[in-house]
Order: structure tokens, then sequence, then C-alpha cells
């Protein structure tokens, strides 16, 4: 549905601006300031928080046999993202009725109504000016891999949104100190993975996220940079995309899907693996405690394994979906890779346990 089919949006301009960054970066310090600021422009503005959207269950990993720890909710997760998504498209359409929330992927509803309150009732606006006002969405997530914040472009343009995207760039160690001054602090281990899977906005190589700053949030937000992010939001405001898509962009949406199809086959093939790795060694009564070092060893080489593997296939894949033999043929050549490493692996705790 174009822009001027869509219910309010025809009437008012719009914006999806993406906050991304390590967990205490700072993203919901600026949403919120940039969220008070937003009315002396005029605007009608609201934070939408992934983490209280988002079911905590959905980020959870579940523990399976001899220890190994996977991230089997990955597909639920992702579907829980989408829906996300999903509501605000249907607040575009629709800007005055509460969205139904998918029944196969619940969001939090609470916190969804929460979201648009401002955006229906703007008690900083005059009536009379409230359905005019331009809309702004401050997604508020983490947004480390470019695929994520893709989806929100793709939105943006199929309704002729503006887009824009602020990187909080923070060092580890503050990242850490804040999260472990929080009343839920998440594990410290989530932000060091995060800090391996993390790829920032780089517009020399995705032409998407041209519209792009980066913060450096180690210190406290200063007003420049408060200054330096209305300014974004203003300009994706007055230049919002166009719907029509270009051969580069059909390209990397091309290069996406197939990246996410040759990622799941080899994560599954790597699983298998590990499977019958850790049944060789029981066969080879390895100890209880060098199982438990074999399959930590194992799962973390499996993960460095697949972020390599990604980052590969987003830079150089160059295949489209529909080539399902060759899909085959990359993810068989970059399990060998892992089987070999597995086999060392494998090796070598059983020459320790003897």
């Amino acid at each position: 549905m174009a822009a001027g089919e869509a219910g309010g949006v025809g009437r008012a301009s719009a914006c999806l601006c993406v906050l991304c960054g390590l967990p205490a970066a700072g993203k919901s310090t600026l949403a919120h300031k940039v969220l008070n600021t937003a009315a002396q422009h005029g605007w009608r503005a609201s934070v939408v928080p992934y983490d209280d959207l988002i079911p905590e269950h959905a980020f959870h990993t579940r523990v399976v046999e001899d220890g190994v720890k996977m991230q089997d909710m990955h597909t639920k997760w992702k579907l829980h993202r989408q829906a996300v998504l999903r509501c605000i498209e249907q607040f575009l359409e629709k800007p005055h009725v509460l969205a139904e929330l998918p029944s196969s992927c619940q969001i939090n509803r609470a916190a969804w109504e929460q979201c648009i309150q401002t955006l229906q009732q703007p008690e900083a606006l005059d009536h009379s000016q409230a359905d005019r006002a331009s809309l702004l969405f401050l997604l508020d997530d983490n947004f480390y891999y470019p695929s994520m914040r893709y989806e929100v472009y793709q939105l943006a343009r199929k309704y002729s949104l503006g887009f824009c995207q602020v990187y909080l760039q923070c060092d580890l160690e503050s990242c850490i100190s804040r999260n472990q001054s929080r009343s839920q602090p998440i594990p410290s281990e989530v932000i060091l993975e995060m800090v391996n899977r993390l790829e920032s906005p780089n517009p020399l190589k995705n032409s998407w996220e041209t519209n792009s700053i980066s913060l450096n949030t180690t210190d406290n937000l200063s007003a420049c940079d408060i200054q330096r992010v209305m300014e974004l939001i203003s300009s994706a405001l007055s230049n919002p995309l166009s719907p029509a898509e270009d051969n580069t962009e059909q390209t990397e949406a091309d290069r996406l899907k197939c990246a996410t199809s040759v990622l799941h086959q080899a994560d599954q093939a790597c699983r298998r693996l590990i499977s019958e790795a850790m049944k060789t060694a029981r066969e080879n009564q390895v100890t209880p405690e060098h199982m438990r070092s074999l399959a930590a060893q194992l799962n973390e080489s499996k993960a460095t394994f697949l972020h390599n593997l990604r980052r590969q296939l987003l830079q150089e894949v160059p295949f489209t979906q529909e080539e399902d033999i060759v899909v085959e043929r990359v993810v068989k050549t970059a399990v060998d890779v892992f089987d070999h490493e597995k086999r060392e692996i494998l090796l070598r705790v059983i020459n320790e346990n003897k």
C-alpha cells in the first residue's frame, strides 16, 4: 500500500529512526531526550522499546543434552521482531485503531498501547494540529545485524517514510559497568557475545544506510549530540524514501535472503556434527569433566564459525535465493570447514582424557 493509500500517513509525514548499539550504550537515554525535544519541532513522537515489547522468554536459549547451549529460539525471536514492525505498519494504516496483535507471536499489548498513546493523543500539541503533525518512531534495540535494520528500511520505503539511523558507540567497559548498575542487568556474557556480532552502519557497503550518524556515548550525551540527532531526523522527514526499488536494493535483499538460508542450513548441519562428536566421546568413555569441556569448545567454535560465515556471505555471496543447488554447495563447503575443526577438538579432548 502506498503512502497516499494508508489511512493517516497520507496526511502527515513520518520517520522511522533506528537506535542501535551495545546494551547499556545509552539508546534509551537518547530516545527519551529526543522524545522530550520532539514537541518543540511539532512532532508526535514515540519510543518503540523492543525489550519491553518482546516477552523475555523469546530471548532465552535452552540447554540440550551434554550441556551444549543452542539458540533454538532464534526463529521465534525473529517472528517477535517482525510482529513489532507489523504493529507499526498497522498504526500507519489506521492510526486511530489499536492494532490487533498477531496471535501466533504475541508481543506485550500494554507496552504497545503505551507506545502509541502519545501518537494518538499528543498532550504537547494543539488538538487541531495533531493529525497533521509529523510522526516519529524511535526504534530502541541493539540492531546488531544489518539485516535487522534493513527490515525497518524496507517498511519505511514501502510507505514513503523518512528513515535514519543513530549508532551509539560506547566502550565495552562502560557498557558493562552501566549494565551492572541496573535493577535488572543482563549477563555480561551477552554483552561480550554481542561485541563480536555487532556490525555498525556502513554506508560505504550498504547504500541504504547513508542517512546514519555515530555518537560517542562513553561520556554523557551533550546538547550538540541531541542537536545532531534532531537535524538527522528533520532531514529524513523532509526526504522520504521512494517506494520504487532499483536493482541495487533488490540485489541486497536477495543477498540477505540467501545468507539467511545458508546460515540456517549450516547451523543445522553443525548441530548434527556436534551431536556426533559428543556420541563419539561417550563411546570413548570420556569423563564428565572432559565432556563439559568438549561441549563448551564445540559450541564456541560453532558460534565463531557461523559469525564469520555470515560476514563473508553478506560481502561476497554471488547467487540469488532461487539457486538452491548453489546454496547447497556453499553450505557443504562451509560445513566441511567446521567438520575439520570439530575433529581436531574431539581428538584433542580424547587425548587429554587418557
